[in-house]
């Protein structure tokens, strides 16, 4: 076999976007344990750093992982990407009116 640049190479991406994309997920996973687990940060910003380094860990996992791109040729990909807006969408606006609708539910009036 010869050692060409494709042997380096894993589904279309090179081994340096796996290794990348790796390194930005434990980076994502590592900021908000550290921020909850020894309180760097007040609870309102340590909700809104998870919230953010999630969604941005979404999209590491789409473009690095699961090869994602808006490219002509691969114009499928933004249905699939349009696709993934609406459920995260879905999730993130299920979850808040759930936790909002729990919270009304379960107050004790005052008195």
């Amino acid at each position: 076999m010869s050692t060409s640049s494709h042997d380096a190479r894993l589904g279309g991406l090179n081994l340096k976007t796996y290794l990348t994309g790796f390194v930005l997920a434990l980076i994502l996973t590592a900021i908000p344990f550290g921020a909850v687990a020894f309180g760097w940060f007040s609870t309102g910003l340590t909700l809104i750093l998870v919230a953010v380094a999630a969604v941005v860990q979404i999209l590491v996992h789409l473009f690095c992982f699961l090869h994602l791109d808006f490219s002509e040729e691969n114009a499928w990909n933004t249905g699939s990407g349009a696709f993934c807006v609406l459920i995260l969408a879905i999730l993130v606006g299920g979850t808040l009116w759930l936790m909002y609708s729990l919270e009304m539910r379960t107050m004790i009036a005052g008195g």
